[in-house]
């Protein structure tokens, strides 16, 4: 997967180590991204739980101290869980393709088409579907859900 993401991709690929903190929120997904003890990503995203490529709306603010803001979120929502992964990222034109490796789970492939600059939901589909053909990811592959939740559906059935 990592030759075809790289044959296929604009720029060389970037290695992102990351730690996402997920909140208990009643709706939607807020996590906080932790890349560094100087820099993190308070990150509120909502996304259908569908196999198929769906659009996921989200928003992102940037901190200059993570620490201090877990602590008060969690504080203030609770904790639901972390998700620890490292991140090969790729670019393909309007596409990040995200080749994780993710703790507790194992290995995954994730694509994400910005629909900015003019592009609709139709033609985000239409690039998605076209490049998991390159990348030979089949749809009976596709996974609902996202980490938090199968780490939590993995943790529910111990």
């Amino acid at each position: 997967m990592r030759r075809r993401a790289a044959a296929v991709s604009d720029r060389p690929e970037e290695q992102i180590d990351q730690e996402d903190v997920f909140f208990s929120v009643p709706s939607g997904r807020l996590k906080l991204r932790l890349l560094r003890p100087d820099r993190g990503e308070l990150i509120f995203y909502q996304r259908p739980n569908d196999p198929e490529p769906r659009k996921s709306e989200y928003f992102v603010a940037e901190t200059s101290q993570p620490d201090g803001l877990r602590d008060v979120l969690a504080r203030a929502y609770g904790i639901r869980g972390v998700v620890r992964k490292r991140r090969l990222l790729y670019h393909v034109g309007p596409t990040r393709i995200h080749l994780d490796e993710v703790e507790g789970l194992g290995r995954f492939v994730e694509l994400e088409v910005a629909l900015d600059g003019g592009l609709d939901e139709t033609r985000g589909r239409e690039i998605a579907s076209d490049l998991m053909s390159k990348l030979g990811v089949d749809h009976r592959d596709l996974v609902a859900a996202a980490y938090i939740d199968l780490l939590d559906e993995s943790a529910a059935s111990r």
